[in-house]
């Protein structure tokens, strides 16, 4: 998908459930960035930020607690 494709964020928003999946299976990898995940997708990122903070927010996902050299977060699995 093209970076300069803008989608309204109900079409982000419904795509929560298919991403999330893909997302949950990228990061049962190791723990992954917004930027990692979003190159891996092919998305922009700041839809990736969406899917990722509804995972956060379902406790699907955590926070790795410190950020890298670039100021990103990495998320994992919150078993």
């Amino acid at each position: 998908m093209s970076n300069l494709i803008a989608r309204d964020l109900w079409e982000i928003m419904s795509d929560e459930f298919v991403m999330g999946d893909e997302i949950a299976a990228f990061v049962a990898e190791g723990a992954k960035t917004i930027p990692e995940i979003a190159q891996h997708l092919g998305h922009p990122k700041h839809e990736v930020v969406i899917w990722v903070m509804a995972m956060w927010k379902y406790g699907i996902l955590k926070s790795t607690g410190e950020p890298d050299a670039d100021g990103y977060y990495g998320y994992e699995l919150d078993e």
